[in-house]
């Protein structure tokens, strides 16, 4: 039943996010593939996969412990945190925190997990701003 219920809401977040798309504004400059093609494509996954859920759920499924639902809550927070911090403390800084305690609470140990953070946010800056040339949002260091 817990399935079914999360292919059902997992196929009413996939409607909302392609109707979301469906509605960006488009500029007379973009290019062939415009800028909604990409969340479309991700809510076609979206709501696939909840189908999935729906047409094939779990018989048997096994709820995590009150402690290790705790962890899952604090780990949408951190996210939540990381949305906000974004635009304030910019894409290297919050996503070097974010992905460090994300990776630390997966079993790594604390320093492990910053060189881990750090690399993800510096992997990630390159890829995306300097070789794609995407716009990131720039911290109270410039960058």
């Amino acid at each position: 039943m817990s399935d079914r219920i999360f292919g059902g809401i997992g196929i009413l977040i996939a409607l909302i996010f392609a109707y979301q798309a469906t509605i960006i504004q488009e500029s007379f400059l973009s290019d062939a593939v415009g800028p909604k093609t990409f969340p479309l494509v991700i809510a076609a996954v979206m709501a696939l996969a909840s189908v999935y859920f729906l047409i094939k759920p779990d018989p048997e499924p096994s709820w995590p412990r009150a402690g290790r639902l705790a962890e899952i809550g604090l780990a949408a927070l951190v996210m939540l945190a990381y949305a906000q911090l974004l635009p304030e403390l910019g894409f290297l800084i919050s996503t070097t925190l974010a992905a460090s305690y994300l990776t630390w609470r997966l079993g790594t140990r604390p320093l492990q997990s910053a060189v881990v953070g750090l690399g993800t946010a510096i992997g990630i800056y390159v890829v995306f701003k300097l070789i794609l040339g995407l716009s990131l949002a720039s911290g109270p260091l410039g960058f």
